[in-house]
């Protein structure tokens, strides 16, 4: 089977293990989901075939899906779901990210190869994301549990937009820690930053990708 045609979106959502598959290939399917992976492919200089024979055999042997299928669940589940899974998780891990890049940029300030700009860059992004996480808690998500589809449109909207702003940052943070690769002498709080940040990141995109491609189109559909 070929999903040289298929939109990222689409395969992560029908394709058990696909999220982790792009991931390892940095392919954007919450964001750039609407990309057909041919396109995608070529934008990165990737091997169709080698990434299709990959989602072929992921199809045909299932790993270890979500706990459970989002896509049939309700709207309260589901956003019940988001806010103690992503948005509490975000909270909790920006604040820890900062101290660590601090301290890495305070120590190692003189080296070359040092992620300055790594810190301000998390406070940035932690700053955004606070005020994106409430707009959705006070206003986007008590709309959709009201049952008010249509309302919730222009919000939906506005909050795409802050996803794919979100995006950028997250390709500065790759852009500052040369894609998250430490250097061979780097110290445990480096290697700890590292890793935080790429956690930090797939967190941030799976959650991306259940508004983005689970929630919206629902909740566009319902009105």
């Amino acid at each position: 089977m070929s999903f040289a045609n298929q939109k990222l979106s689409d395969i992560a959502l029908t394709v058990p293990g696909a999220i982790q598959l792009f991931r390892e290939y940095d392919l954007d399917y919450c964001c750039g989901g609407a990309v057909e992976l041919a396109v995608a492919v070529q934008e990165k200089n990737l091997d169709i075939n080698e990434i299709n024979a990959r989602l072929t055999e992921l199809q045909n042997n299932p790993v270890n899906a979500e706990e459970r299928d989002w896509t049939i669940a309700s709207f309260d589940e589901l956003i019940d779901y988001i806010v103690p899974r992503f948005h509490d998780g975000h909270r909790s891990q920006l604040p820890e990210l900062i101290t660590l890049a601090e301290k890495v940029e305070q120590v190692h300030g003189d080296r070359p190869d040092c992620p300055t700009g790594v810190a301000a860059e998390l406070r940035n992004m932690l700053t955004d994301l606070t005020q994106h996480m409430m707009k959705e808690e006070q206003i986007l998500f008590p709309m959709i549990k009201a049952g008010n589809y249509m309302m919730a449109r222009m919000p939906i909207q506005v909050m795409e937009m802050e996803h794919a702003e979100m995006g950028d940052q997250l390709e500065v943070l790759k852009s500052l820690t040369d894609n998250l690769t430490p250097p061979a002498d780097a110290c445990t709080s480096w290697l700890a930053l590292y890793s935080g940040i790429e956690h930090f990141i797939d967190e941030l995109m799976l959650h991306t990708h259940t508004e983005n491609n689970i929630l919206f189109p629902r909740v566009r559909n319902a009105a």
